[in-house]
Order: structure tokens, then sequence, then C-alpha cells
């Protein structure tokens, strides 16, 4: 089955490429009565968009979303409620120029799809990425939005933020700073450090990776056992952003080094006593912040030459030209959040069910109900 869909209850599909007319989504499965407007998911829009406030990308879109179907103003109410029937959001592209990729539609990119897309079906989208574009994501942040409207009504809150930059990390988790600095860094000064390194690698026509956080205020409950665990189902949804080479939640590989007297997470009346888990124990939520890290590959598309191979599978050099980012950072970092809410969002549907089927149940086994 095509992988272009994500979620059980709260599933979204995202269609659209980089440089054709235009890309969205559609969510199924959305409840009823949710107010919801453009404006409403436009805010997350801006803070991914490119050419926005000095980003690194040169590519000026306005990524304006149109709501296409799904919500409805009733008399006398003052906003725009959902209906409970699919969403369709969409997002025009203004700013495409697809002549940039003319001189490498022949050319297999290192470190892009276009090889393993023409292996795949035999035939692939040369202007730009197609699919594989970072350009689908402002699909994902839109309906991420949608999502973080019902994911609000029960007090659950996801923010992420960048801990490291082409080796340069933050030493605090200031989070009150995060919307100070370009670059959404919890550490105003390391963030200041993160764009001498921008410009300095700039500067060499190379790129950058670096290292986004994300943590979410959850209950507890939230998770399914053994195969759709909680933790599976946020590093599969992270780890299905183009750019996410790994994905590690709580202490992560540091735990590989711990004593289990280290690791576990002691338990007090209160609570508990630490946080290596990062908020899941069997693959539920525990009721401490989760929290996720993603390391970011540099973006591919550099001006350095590199050797590569063309459809005649001859070899041939590349320098690639268009316009591209430096670093998936920051504009990544709105992506990581829309992934992570729409997973919430999902098992968030997944457990009001068994928490309506339980209330559903007679109070005795074998009784009848009332």
């Amino acid at each position: 089955m095509p992988g272009n869909s994500f979620g059980t209850l709260f599933r979204v599909t995202t269609w659209g490429e980089s440089h054709g007319r235009a890309i969205g989504a559609v969510i199924d499965g959305c409840p009823p009565g949710i107010p919801l407007s453009a404006e409403m998911i436009q805010k997350d829009l801006e803070r991914r968009r490119p050419g926005k406030g000095g980003a690194t990308s040169p590519r000026k879109e306005p990524d304006r979303v149109e709501i296409m179907s799904g919500t409805f103003r009733p008399d006398g109410c003052e906003h725009d409620l959902t209906t409970g029937t699919p969403i369709s959001l969409v997002i025009f592209n203004r700013d495409a120029r697809s002549t940039s990729y003319d001189h490498i539609r022949d050319v297999f990119r290192p470190g892009h799809g276009d090889l393993t897309y023409q292996a795949k079906y035999g035939i692939r989208d040369y202007r730009g990425g197609g699919r594989a574009s970072a350009r689908e994501t402002a699909a994902r942040v839109a309906a991420g939005a949608v999502a973080a409207r019902l994911l609000s009504l029960h007090s659950i809150d996801v923010v992420a933020y960048t801990v490291a930059l082409g080796g340069i990390e933050a030493g605090s988790r200031d989070l009150r700073v995060i919307g100070e600095n370009r670059l959404f860094c919890p550490d105003n000064e390391a963030a200041a450090r993160m764009e001498e390194r921008i410009a300095e690698v700039r500067a060499r026509g190379d790129t950058l990776g670096g290292i986004v956080e994300i943590r979410a205020v959850c209950p507890p409950g939230l998770g399914e056992p053994v195969f759709d665990k909680l933790d599976a189902e946020l590093a599969r949804a992270l780890m299905s952003i183009g750019a996410v080479k790994g994905v590690e939640i709580g202490a992560g590989f540091r735990a590989a080094a711990m004593l289990g007297s280290e690791n576990n997470d002691p338990i007090s009346p209160a609570g508990f006593m630490g946080n290596n888990a990062g908020g899941i124990l069997a693959g539920i939520s525990n009721g401490e912040h989760l929290v996720v890290r993603v390391a970011v590959k540099p973006i591919p598309s550099i001006h350095k030459e590199q050797k590569t191979v063309n459809s005649a599978n001859e070899p041939v050099t590349i320098r690639v030209g268009g316009r591209h980012d430096i670093s998936a950072i920051p504009r990544i970092v709105p992506v990581c959040e829309a992934m992570v809410r729409l997973t919430l969002a999902d098992h968030l549907l997944r457990q009001l069910a068994i928490a309506g089927s339980r209330e559903r149940q007679p109070q005795e086994r074998g009784g009848d109900a009332a």
C-alpha cells in the first residue's frame, strides 16, 4: 500500500510535489466541534516557510493555506468549527523555478532520492525533489496545526527546539528564549555561534546537520502494547521526515553505558524522580514529559563538485544549482512538532475510545449493564 498516509483514527494523507501546482493534506477522523480557521494553521506555517525573516532558503513561498472542506460556522458561532468530515487543506506553490534543474534532469544527485525513486517507479520527477522534497513537509505542518487544536482541549502541548547545529551545542534549555532567535535555540549565546558557523559553511558551498529536541506535556496512558508502542510510533513518525537519520527517547544512546540502577527512574508518592525513560514505559506514556531527540543530516544539495552517474550509468560530476537551505534547521523544527502532534492526536483518540468502552462495560463481571 502506498505510504502517503499516517495514523489510525486521526489519519493524514499528504499529496503534491515540490514543483507541482500545489501541495496539501487530507485529515480524516478529526472530531467535530473544534474551532479551526486558516489563520490558526498559518501561524505554524510561518515558522516553517522558506525565505521567512532571513531564513536560510532563498526560495520565497507565501505558503498560504486554504481550508477546502471539513469546517462550518453555525449561526451565532464566533468561529468555524470542524464538522467531523474530512478536512482538506491546500497550499499553492507560487515560487517554483523548475528550469533550475534542467541541466541535471538525467543525473542522479548524491544524497537525494533520485536513484531510489527511479529504481522503484521507473520514473522520477526531476523538477526538484518531487514527493521526496522537503517542500512536502509544509502539508505535515498544516495537518499538525489541526492536531494541535485537538490536543489543546486535553492540555497536551508540544514544543521543539534546536540543541545542536554544525557541532555547536546548546549549553542550556531555557525554553523562554527559543522565539528570540531564528534557529529556535533555547540558548541565545549558542545560537549566535551557530549563526557564525552557518556563514562559514555557506561561504564554502557546503551544508550542516544538527539535533532537534522535542518535548511534550502528555497524560499517562497513551500508547498501545507491543507493536504500536508510543515510542515506536514516535520514532516512525519522526523518521518519516526526509532529513532525519536517527531518533532517541529519554536517555537514548546514553542508556547503553548506564547501570540499571542509574537508568531506572525511581518512583515516589509524588511521582517519578527522574526521566531517563523520556516519559514512556512499556510503550505507554507515564505522565512525565515526553523527551525525544532527532539527528538531522546535512542538506544534500551542495555547491561543491561531486561524483555521480547519469541515467545511462555513465560517470559524471555534478554541481547542484537551484535555491537550497544551508541546513534543514530551523525549518525542520515545526515539522518535528507536527509529527509528534499527529502521533499524540492519533493515540489520544485511541485512548478515548478505550476509555469510552470501559465506561460502557458492566460494573461487575458477568453483570448486566445499567
